[in-house]
């Protein structure tokens, strides 16, 4: 029987380490991702509910506390950066579907929830009404957002009462790109493309022609190489709390 020379066995011997650790090495890394998508998918999650909890019972702790509304509700009043002061419910997105919005959009609000682009209209005026959140982690609360339709409502709750929008597009046939504004309902867009929150959504010559809402989120899920982007018009005057105390119509819809 030969025997290996003792050179040829120590290279083997040196091999074997290398690849044994390396193959270590590849194990941790490995599980140190799936540790890191974990957190980045539920325990963000976690996190980002209580904060909404948190949020709803002070927001309508001060709702509570500030009286008799009135007949008709009024656009909020502007808040300091990282404030609550309205709540988003999107029939479309699912059952009771609803997250208090801060003002801001930088990562310190978007972590607790949506954020509303500051300089923006606020809901209810004229202008666009701009808002932007998460589509994976931190609550995913723009998750389906791609499931959006032409004719949706997207509601939002103020201190007064509740302003209903509409997602711009072809209800009939479901073609976001058929709105007579010419504005899509839906559209995807480089993130450099800030036209979109525009006072008149994709056009910034043109100054406030209405009174919009524009939701963006990262796209596609789990990349932030684009945006999606949903555009809305308001429908009709706002409905106080004395005239629908449980809230328009359009919530049930979905």
């Amino acid at each position: 029987m030969a025997v290996a020379p003792p050179v040829a066995r120590h290279r083997g011997d040196a091999w074997r380490t290398l690849a044994g650790g390396l193959g270590q090495t590849l194990v941790t890394l490995g599980v140190v991702c799936l540790l890191y998508v974990v957190y980045q998918l539920w325990v963000t999650d976690l996190f980002a509910a209580r904060d909404q909890d948190r949020l709803a019972d002070r927001l309508q702790g001060e709702w509570s506390a500030s009286g008799t509304a009135p007949a008709a509700p009024a656009p909020p009043a502007a808040v300091a950066v990282g404030e609550p002061f309205v709540v988003l419910h999107v029939p479309r997105l699912g059952e009771d579907w609803s997250r208090v919005v801060l003002e801001g959009t930088a990562e310190d609000q978007l972590s607790q929830g949506p954020g509303h682009y500051v300089g923006t209209a606020l809901p209810g005026q004229q202008g666009n009404a701009a808002f932007a959140g998460h589509r994976v982690g931190r609550g995913s609360p723009f998750l389906d957002l791609d499931a959006m339709r032409p004719g949706d409502p997207i509601v939002v709750e103020t201190a007064d009462g509740w302003f209903t929008y509409r997602v711009l597009g072809d209800p009939v046939t479901g073609d976001a790109t058929a709105d007579p504004s010419g504005i899509p309902g839906v559209e995807v867009v480089s993130p450099s493309q800030t036209e979109v929150i525009a006072p008149t959504p994709d056009d910034p010559a043109a100054g406030p022609t209405g009174a919009y809402l524009t939701i963006t989120t990262c796209h596609p899920r789990y990349s932030a190489r684009q945006r999606l982007v949903v555009h809305a018009v308001l429908d009709g005057p706002g409905v106080s709390r004395a005239q629908a105390p449980d809230g328009p119509p359009a919530l049930t819809e979905g």
